[in-house]
């Protein structure tokens, strides 16, 4: 790669970097986890860096790696062997989330992925159908018809957490 293309990536990186990291982690929940996604999507971008950023704006293509990267992690044999239930003998800090609420990070996890995806792209991200379409390779109605399907979920979990943090209280 010329010195040039090198350096306009290494700028992209930097500028985008803790966007990324931030949709990646209310995707999968994980810090640790979003840092290696944006990782890996860095490296994918890198490999095609000369071409993408000669065809125009990358973002779009950027957040689709992200997508795939996401998926593809989600369908490892050991992800779905692990056993995550939330207990952790000593539990570090957690970086701030940038006003997301524990709450709606609990409610996001029981979304399914896809669902999910659209949700975080679609109103976290607050990109438009199209861009989400784009990104998740699908029709414009799947964006929407996931969207909805995922905010029902949310909502739902959002009240369920609500009814328990009241029904606890008053016993």
């Amino acid at each position: 790669m010329r010195s040039g293309d090198d350096a306009s990536f290494r700028e992209f990186a930097r500028a985008k970097a803790l966007p990324l990291r931030r949709t990646a982690y209310l995707l999968c929940g994980d810090w640790h986890l979003a840092e290696d996604l944006v990782q890996t999507a860095l490296i994918k971008l890198y490999r095609v860096w000369p071409k993408v950023r000669r065809k125009g704006p990358v973002d779009n293509y950027t957040r689709q790696i992200l997508m795939r990267c996401w998926l593809d992690e989600r369908r490892r044999p050991w992800r779905s062997r692990e056993n995550r239930d939330g207990v952790v003998p000593d539990e570090p800090a957690a970086p701030a989330t940038a006003g997301i609420s524990d709450s709606l990070l609990r409610a996001l996890a029981e979304v399914p992925p896809k669902q999910r995806a659209a949700v975080v792209l679609r109103y976290c991200a607050d990109l438009p159908v199209a861009e989400v379409a784009v990104a998740l390779r699908c029709s414009e109605g799947t964006v929407r018809s996931q969207a909805a399907r995922g905010l029902d979920v949310l909502r739902a979990a959002l009240q369920r957490q609500h009814d328990e943090a009241v029904s606890g209280r008053s016993a």
